[in-house]
């Protein structure tokens, strides 16, 4: 999108030239959808044992710092500094990120996970939010990375072939579900709603299985809303819907048609024909809706929350109400920071504890919690407060009720969340205090059935989860493999400005 605020550009910086290129991001990285907060103490301090050990590795590898990170010991060496950094919040071993043979037979024997990636972008390719674009301009034109200087610069690496690579052959990912951002402006979509079918079409023939599944976004109150929906069904049969509540989440400031989940008389009629056509699964935009955001768009906050999921989810049990985001609320004005001093006040996050208690208070058992934005805005800022969220959604929803999203490829290839989330375990201090179980190793049950298991089975997904085990991209993935491939450790967005 355009800058809005003319100041914006002051305090951002290109994640792709301005953040340190180790395997796991040593700062939050954000997309169009939110500033991100400034890299704090405990971040530095990693990033700086991050940098010291993968140069002592790599000398005595007789490789490069950049190489080193492209290996399997090069991600335990981040998750080694962030224990010694955070106390001990990730399953890995000093020999694990000393000993590539090591550490890669760990990659190799987890590789095979199904692994279902329910919130997944890329832009289309006559986007025009090309703030991404300006930023590696001014980072050539000042002189700060030289092989941007003189050189026009495009936004390739959010379009659909980087999306390929980095989704499908850089991370253990195996199906892919592609979601959308609606906007009033029609030419400020991220993608058109048809081309996220014909992407749909053009990944599964190529794989000769399905690798990927779509959404139909509705724009509800837009004038012709639900005869879009009659001619979606007739025309793209997509896998679920995609919704946000506050509306045009790319233009807040001029949202016209922000709308609730229980509103009777505009949804109901959108749920009666969801439930006749047989696709159930309802995504809904929650969150990302800081008190600094709120402080601008004040008219928003009721729709931003999950105060109207409950009620949706009782009237209508026949669909499944899968909650993006999980309703996290410090993202989009907030820092991670404010996040664990609430959590660490109230046992409680906002609105994420309210999402875990609405199975108990409303005596449902159709609401979902996506993981889109939660592990790469807190594992590497506050991975305490991962380990509580994701506990409590656990706790709340039930473990076969939280399903797996990274919002790729906004920070990059998937992986380094993915391993995140396989390392992360909840404190046994936080266990006894809050009552929160833990998560279990990185192929237990808990993690399986987050990763994919869940995923398969809301989008009845379980007759084909065998095929990507022959179909023609697992050729490809091989090969890309045999031949030595290079995970870039890009990130696409912004950072934070030092101070």
């Amino acid at each position: 999108m355009p800058f809005r605020d003319p100041d914006r550009k002051t305090h951002l910086l290109p994640a792709e030239t301005h953040s340190f290129p180790s395997p796991v991001p040593t700062q939050i990285v954000a997309s169009e959808e939110y500033d991100p907060p400034p890299q704090n103490a405990q971040q530095r301090e990693v990033e700086v044992r991050v940098a010291e050990m993968g140069d002592a590795m790599a000398k005595k590898l007789g490789m490069t710092r950049r190489r080193f990170f492209q290996t399997a010991a090069g991600m335990a060496t981040c998750f080694l500094a962030m224990n010694q950094v955070w106390g001990r919040l990730f399953e890995v071993s000093e020999a694990e990120a000393a000993t590539p043979d090591l550490a890669q037979a760990r990659a190799d024997a987890l590789k095979d996970q199904f692994i279902f990636d329910g919130h997944t972008h890329f832009l289309r390719d006559d986007t025009r939010l090309e703030n991404f674009v300006r930023g590696r301009e001014t980072v050539g034109k000042a002189g700060w990375n030289s092989a941007l200087a003189g050189k026009e610069q495009t936004l390739d690496d959010l379009k659909f072939d980087n999306y390929f690579k980095e989704v499908f052959l850089d991370s253990d990912t195996k199906v892919g579900l592609l979601t959308n951002s609606p906007s009033e402006i029609p030419q400020d979509w991220f993608l058109a709603q048809d081309q996220v079918f014909t992407t749909r079409e053009k990944i599964n023939k190529a794989a000769g299985s399905r690798r990927m599944l779509a959404h139909f976004t509705i724009t509800p109150g837009q004038n012709g809303w639900l005869e879009a929906i009659d001619r979606g069904i007739e025309l793209y049969r997509p896998d679920s819907w995609k919704g946000y509540t506050i509306g045009d989440n790319t233009h807040k400031e001029t949202s016209h048609y922000p709308w609730r989940l229980d509103d009777e008389k505009l949804m109901y009629p959108a749920y009666e024909r969801f439930a006749k056509a047989g696709i159930r699964n309802v995504c809904i935009h929650k969150g990302l809706f800081a008190a600094a955001t709120e402080e601008k768009f004040p008219h928003l906050r009721r729709y931003a929350d999950v105060s109207d999921v409950g009620k949706a989810a009782k009237d209508w049990p026949q669909l499944n109400f899968i909650i993006y985001h999980s309703g996290y609320r410090h993202v989009g004005g907030g820092t991670p920071e404010q996040g664990m001093a609430e959590w660490n006040a109230t046992g409680r996050s906002s609105w994420v504890s309210d999402l875990a208690e609405i199975p108990e208070k409303y005596s449902v058992t159709n609401v979902y919690g996506d993981l889109g934005q939660v592990v790469a805005y807190t594992a590497v800022a506050q991975p305490r407060l991962a380990a509580a969220i994701l506990a409590t959604l656990i706790k709340g929803l039930g473990a076969d009720h939280v399903v797996w999203g990274t919002d790729a490829v906004w920070t990059g290839a998937p992986q380094w969340q993915i391993e995140s989330f396989r390392r992360l375990e909840v404190p046994e201090d936080m266990q006894k205090k809050y009552g929160l179980e833990p998560l279990g190793p990185a192929d237990g049950i808990v993690k399986n059935a987050i990763f994919g298991e869940n995923s398969a089975r809301l989008y009845g997904y379980e007759r084909h989860a065998g095929l990507w085990r022959t179909d023609r991209f697992a050729a490809i993935k091989m090969r890309y493999e045999a031949n030595g491939p290079e995970r870039s450790n890009l990130r696409y967005g912004f950072v934070a400005m030092p101070a």
